[in-house]
Parts: C-alpha cells; sequence; structure tokens
C-alpha cells in the first residue's frame, strides 16, 4: 500500500470509527517514518487511538526495535478485536468506565513518557541495573504491558488483572516471536516483565522492578473526564461507587513533565474540588504502592489556582 493508498484510507466509517492507516501519516501529512505502507492493514480505530498511536510512535523514536514492536501491536488484528470487546464489557454490561483500546494506548504512552523522564535524571530501570537488558528493552516491557493490561475486562473487573495475564500470554508469545525471532532470550524476559507490570496495575501485589512501577502509576494517571463520559451519558440512576464517575468528570487534564523536586511531575488540573478524590483515594495510593514513589510528585488543583503538592 503506497502514501497515497494509505491516506485515501482515511475517512471510511463503522460505528463512528476511522481507519488504522490514518496512524501512518504524520501531523504535516509525511509518512511516519518505520512504518511498512506495503503491509499496512485498513482496520477500523478513533481519531483518539490513531493520535496516541502516532504520540507512542514519537516518543519511541530514537528507540528503533521498540518502535517495531510498537507497530507489531497497533496492527495486531487479535489484540484490536480484544481490547474494543473490553470496552464493551466494561462500559455496556459493567456500567464502568473505558478499559478499551484508548485507555490502554493512553497507559502505554504515560508509562513510556515517565520512563524517559526517569533516563533523563540518571536512574536505571530494573533490567538495566541488573545487566539483564537495556533501557530499549525496558521501553518494550512498559510499551507490552500498558497495551494488555486489562485484557481482562473481556471476562469481567473481579481479578481482571490475573485474566489479563491470561489473555496476554499467547498474544505477547507471538508478537515478541515477531519483533524478535533470532532472541529467545529477549522474547523470554520481555514477556515476564511485561507480566509483572500487568499483574501489578491494580496496586494490591508487591512489585519489585521499576517498570512494573511506572506502569502502575501510568494506570492511575488516565483518569481525566473523557474516561467517564460515556458511562454517565448511559446511566444517570444513582449508585454506590457513583463518586469515581463524578470525581474523574472533574479532571480536565493531566501532564506529565520533568519535576520540580523529583524526575516526574504529574500536574492535575481539574474543575471541580471532588476531583481531589481521583488524586487521593486513586492516584496517590497505586503511588505509595509503587517501587518508584520516591521519583514522582503531583501538584494538583483547579484551574488557574494554586496547586496542592503531594509526595509519597
Amino acid at each position: 500500500m503506497n502514501k497515497k493508498s494509505v491516506q485515501n484510507c482515511v475517512g471510511k466509517r463503522r460505528r463512528g470509527r476511522s481507519v488504522a492507516c490514518k496512524s501512518a501519516v504524520g501531523d504535516a501529512g509525511a509518512p511516519i517514518v518505520g512504518i511498512d505502507h506495503d503491509r499496512l492493514e485498513c482496520r477500523l480505530k478513533s481519531s483518539k487511538e490513531l493520535a496516541l498511536e502516532h504520540k507512542i510512535l514519537e516518543r519511541t523514536g530514537a528507540y528503533p526495535a521498540c518502535s517495531h514492536l510498537a507497530q507489531l501491536l497497533f496492527q495486531d488484528a487479535e489484540l484490536h478485536e480484544l481490547q474494543d470487546y473490553c470496552n464493551n464489557v466494561s462500559i455496556r454490561r459493567l456500567n464502568y468506565n473505558d478499559h478499551g483500546p484508548v485507555h490502554m494506548r493512553q497507559v502505554a504512552a504515560n508509562a513510556i513518557k515517565m520512563l524517559l523522564l526517569l533516563q533523563d535524571a540518571g536512574i536505571a530501570t530494573s533490567l538495566e541495573a541488573e545487566s539483564y537488558g537495556s533501557f530499549e528493552d525496558s521501553l518494550c516491557a512498559v510499551l507490552l504491558a500498558g497495551m494488555c493490561h486489562d485484557l481482562g475486562m473481556a471476562i469481567g473487573r473481579q481479578d481482571h488483572e490475573n485474566s489479563s495475564a491470561l489473555l496476554a500470554q499467547e498474544l505477547m508469545r507471538r508478537i515478541l516471536g515477531a519483533a524478535f525471532p533470532a532472541n529467545i532470550r529477549k522474547q523470554t524476559v520481555l514477556r515476564a516483565m511485561a507480566l509483572e507490570g500487568i499483574l501489578g496495575h491494580m496496586g494490591n501485589r508487591k512489585l519489585h522492578s521499576v517498570e512494573a512501577g511506572i506502569v502502575l502509576i501510568a494506570d492511575g494517571c488516565d483518569m481525566t473526564k473523557g474516561r467517564s463520559r460515556i458511562p454517565m451519558q448511559m446511566d444517570a440512576t444513582p449508585k454506590i461507587g457513583d463518586i469515581h464517575k463524578y470525581s474523574s468528570s472533574a479532571i480536565e487534564k493531566i501532564r506529565i513533565v520533568p519535576g520540580r523536586s523529583r524526575p516526574i511531575q504529574i500536574d492535575v488540573e481539574m474543575n471541580g474540588e471532588v476531583g481531589f478524590f481521583q488524586v487521593e483515594e486513586v492516584l496517590m495510593t497505586k503511588i505509595h504502592s509503587s517501587p518508584v514513589s520516591k521519583y514522582v510528585e503531583i501538584f494538583a488543583g483547579l484551574k488557574d489556582a494554586d496547586r496542592k503538592c503531594y509526595q509519597a
């Protein structure tokens, strides 16, 4: 498929979705370096998915093996369909918030950004510190974990991190085999590291690696109002647990930037003080459970108001 064909694919619609081919074209209309346009298939995706894929490819641009792995994940039909079904179960069946392709891409993008900030601060990942892999290997691990961490929502909410690990096993084995066909050691290590991130993303088990700790916090950072918009529109009947929907709807923006006193700063802008529930009861809970908590600070508050600082 040439560049013109890729661009012509954009605009097809099914259930309000555009085609995945758009992810192969940059902001200026030029193809993203590294994409194999001849093999790229047209699959229907939302504009948010495509924007996040572009962001991930930009952030991994200096790491060709990780960028190639990202492309394989984005082009994988089984993963795409499974993520879609996760959202169906989460939103339509359970009246929960987004746990589908947008959320999983957002978590992967968050994790990559935070890992890059740690590298900028001279902090080694666990694979680097143990001389068992490179920084790029760590990027690959958090990318895999982010893209697969909520696959268990296709089965249900209870213990979904365990179901996610179960469903991700063979999928990761296949994709890693394609990404690193001559390196069984790398396939094995990355799969194990990603599984720690998947199993630990709820913050209810002891984590031991920088990589898994980053995935845990990256998941907690996806709490803006867009994530709760659909379930709130579908069902306004009051029920226990609504505080999660209403508090997340108060979160306008989250920015991950270099910190003032720590390598990672998470800046949370909200439109109402109910948003502090998300910060204190969701995000800070995950940060406290993470082995990288000492590298993270949060500044949260209303727009144009002084921020409240949180540190674990």
